[in-house]
């Protein structure tokens, strides 16, 4: 497909890069190919791209096709080194380079809040004035740069608003974003949309989150892998996300249509060609020897039979064939999960709600939930939601009438990053018990070699599907679901919506997604330092 060409861009925002009416240059991947080192399972093959002035592309496929590989490539082979290996070109003309990463690193994690500022070299060439501009454009406050805490202990949406912060204080020509959406709060949200379509760099980014893909990317980048993943494919389309998904849907639509249409109309020719085949073969048993001319004519007509079959099966192998799409095959839950109407799965009285560390977060927090009710709770970054969803699970964790299973925001909370997936699902080892959960995780296109992989090896949307895999295993009819849908591919979205739609148990979940809270929440609550109100 072609690509957008280069067009000049003027930047008036003193917190975006560079001098006004400078034209920024492209940036050219050729011939990329990248593979797994320990399977030589490949992620990308013969991958192609250009970045202009302006771009928004957005990285979308299934989880574990190699999206958060491709971004750390681009911007350092170094960090996919000890796990994948690479060949490929990538050119440009001395861009500055930004990168968000989808976690912070371990040692980022043990950094305070100052040293991670600092460790930037745009940290010290911040004027201080537009530094707290900045700063309070992500509503933090205009000293959290000095702060003493420790990255590893902010909320995710502070995690990720500090992080854009020494992002734009770099002035990096091009910005590489890996999930810049999770975690953070609906204010935010918004603020990120406006920040990606203003900023006149291109912008290379991965996001679960829907409606901020249908707010700002102009350009989609598909990574798919077919076949049982034995065979990857990529699109570039210059076509904003909706667009491309209704288009692609449209096209699949209309190739299955001409496939079946051939299909038929071949059934009909080769219905005709074989009742000619078989008279002229029933003509050659019974001809006499005696009618030489009669032969001849016939073995004309033999040769003739011979050269429709022969162009038959040109046609064949010429045939559109039917279009292959990479599903994102989910799990179910079960009826006997259901919870009666009426009755009461939480009854929660707070005079405060606090940190481990005794700081007040909010007072007079109270929530009923009944039934197979589904109840969202939203608020500000460091509100304090994952606090009481944790208090939640505590306060659940002795109820016998109630089987409930807890998905994290940090998924290292539960996950063994030094087991399998099998081994982790079935602990025992039964042969029977392995068998099934075999089957369970191939439903989710795992393939054998990731099934065997240790678990700190698999991308976060496949920790993800673990996750929602031990809930279904589980039997459980209540789920505690924090940021559910952080690391679920915008093609798995909708399904993963159904599901927890479908759901016949109660859900308690803390989501900033729009459309989760949308399409799952029937109550939507919002936490602030005076507790819980509806929205």
């Amino acid at each position: 497909m072609g690509l957008s060409g280069i067009c000049p861009h003027t930047r008036a925002d003193p917190f975006f890069v560079g001098r006004k009416d400078e034209v920024i240059p492209t940036i050219q991947i050729r011939n990329l190919n990248i593979r797994h080192r320990k399977d030589l399972h490949p992620l990308v093959e013969d991958f192609q791209l250009t970045l202009c002035p302006g771009d928004k592309a957005v990285i979308v496929g299934e989880e574990g096709n190699g999206k958060s590989t491709l971004l750390k490539w681009i911007y350092d082979p170094a960090m996919i080194e000890p796990y994948a290996e690479a060949e490929g070109v990538r050119t440009d003309q001395g861009e500055k380079l930004g990168y968000l990463p989808q976690e912070l690193s371990e040692a980022d994690k043990e950094k305070t809040v100052y040293e991670f500022f600092s460790a930037g070299d745009g940290f010290w060439e911040q004027d201080p004035w537009e530094r707290q501009q900045l700063l309070a454009r992500l509503g933090l406050d205009g000293d959290v740069c000095f702060s003493q805490q420790l990255m590893g202990t902010l909320s995710g949406g502070e995690k990720v608003k500090l992080q854009m912060a020494r992002l734009l204080m770099e002035r990096c020509d091009v910005w590489l974003l890996d999930e810049p959406s999770n975690d953070v709060d609906a204010d935010t949200l918004s603020w990120m949309e406006g920040l990606i379509r203003d900023f006149p760099g291109a912008v290379l980014f991965i996001s679960h989150d829907e409606t901020l893909i249908e707010a700002t990317a102009n350009r989609v980048i598909l990574l798919e892998q077919l076949r049982g993943k034995r065979l990857t494919r990529w699109t570039v389309a210059n076509v904003p996300f909706r667009q491309f998904m209704a288009e692609r849907e449209a096209g699949f639509t209309k190739q299955a249509q001409l496939a079946r249409s051939e299909r038929r109309e071949e059934r009909i020719a080769m219905e005709k060609f074989r009742r000619i085949q078989q008279k002229v073969e029933s003509q050659q048993n019974a001809i006499s020897r005696q009618d030489p001319h009669g032969g001849r004519l016939l073995k004309k007509k033999m040769a003739n039979v011979k050269a429709m079959e022969r162009r038959y099966e040109r046609e064949h192998e010429e045939m559109t064939e039917f279009p292959e799409r990479e599903l994102a095959i989910l799990v179910k839950f079960h009826g006997e999960q259901a919870i009666p109407r009426g009755k009461t799965v939480l009854d929660l009285s707070l005079p405060a709600l606090t940190r481990p560390d005794g700081e007040v977060l909010a007072r007079n927090v109270s929530l009923i939930v009944r039934g197979p009710e589904k109840i969202c709770l939203t608020g500000r970054n460091g509100a304090g939601k994952t606090t009481l969803l944790r208090l939640i699970r505590q306060e659940l964790a002795d109820r016998s009438d109630l089987t409930v299973c807890y998905m994290p925001q940090d998924y290292e909370e539960l996950l063994e990053l030094d087991s399998n997936p099998i081994d982790y699902l079935a602990p025992s080892g039964v042969k029977e018990e392995v068998t099934t959960v075999r089957t369970y995780l191939g439903s989710l296109r795992y393939t054998a070699q990731e099934m065997s992989h240790p678990i700190r090896e698999l991308s976060g949307g496949q920790k993800a599907k673990l996750l929602l895999l031990r809930m279904s295993l589980s039997g459980a009819n209540v789920l505690l679901l924090d940021e559910p849908t952080r690391n679920f591919s915008p093609l798995s979205g909708p399904e993963i919506r159904a599901l927890l739609r479908s759901f016949p148990g109660a859900i308690i979940s803390v989501s900033h997604d729009r459309k989760y809270l949308a399409e799952v929440a029937d109550k939507v609550y919002t936490l602030s330092a005076d507790g819980l109100s509806v929205q």
